[in-house]
């Protein structure tokens, strides 16, 4: 049973040098994985164009979960838009689009100059397989601990972001960020600009250049992850965080 206690030292773990390629080597052999992936090869193999392959369940339950997407999977037609758009497009669909995680994808694939092919490339095949192997890990490490696999994608990513904004666009930076601040779930129904004041009024945003502070920051979101199962503050050992 997870508990603010033991997040922390779970996190650490997880983070560790050598943990995830460990975690990955264990799950290239997993035969659920492996028979789910081959129906993702076949359907590609066989399937007529890039938009027939892309409305294919067995293509795109693996395809988005691969790439970052998970929560994606039901949104079939905004899928065959954003993944064969031009990411470099200013004035295109994925530019306007709040969530950045579809450019990311659309970027990776390159279905726009490559098309069909790009998916039966054996080596964008070993990337995507790898990337379901890595959801598969991060499912096994929350299931443990809430808020683990968040909470690592948060030091990944924090680096990367300018401004409130760009936290709030990216659903798991969303959650870390709000959680680790303590900010109740009900803000995002307040509008935009309030959030990202509620955000910079409690966070210098110039601290996600630093590791440390990141790191920091990542451990709070687990410990309100342990305690209250959603991200929220609720362990007294957020205090000592602080």
């Amino acid at each position: 049973m997870a508990d603010a206690a033991t997040a922390i030292p779970a996190l650490r773990r997880a983070l560790a040098p050598g943990a995830e390629e460990k975690a990955l080597a264990r799950l290239a052999k997993d035969p659920q994985i492996n028979r789910q992936f081959d129906q993702f090869a076949k359907a590609v193999a066989k399937a007529t164009d890039l938009k027939a392959a892309l409305r294919d369940p067995r293509v795109l339950n693996v395809l988005l979960p691969a790439l970052g997407l998970p929560d994606a999977v039901g949104q079939v037609g905004l899928a065959v838009r954003a993944l064969t758009e031009d990411p470099t497009d200013p004035k295109g669909l994925l530019a306007k689009l709040p969530d950045k995680r579809w450019k990311d994808a659309a970027q990776t694939l390159n279905l726009k100059e490559r098309g069909l092919e790009a998916l039966r490339d054996p080596k964008m095949q070993a990337v995507l397989a790898d990337g379901l192997r890595r959801l598969s890990w991060q499912k096994e490490l929350d299931a443990d601990h809430p808020g683990i696999s968040d909470a690592m994608l948060f030091e990944q990513r924090a680096a990367s972001v300018k401004s409130a904004y760009e936290l709030l666009s990216d659903p798991v930076l969303r959650r870390v960020i709000t959680g680790a601040l303590g900010l109740p779930q009900e803000i995002a129904i307040q509008p935009v600009e309030t959030q990202a004041r509620a955000i910079t009024s409690r966070l210098d945003l110039s601290k996600l250049q630093n590791p440390r502070e990141v790191a920091k920051l990542a451990e709070r979101y687990v410990v309100a992850a342990a305690g209250t199962g959603t991200g929220g503050p609720a362990s007294p050992l957020l205090a000592l965080l602080a």
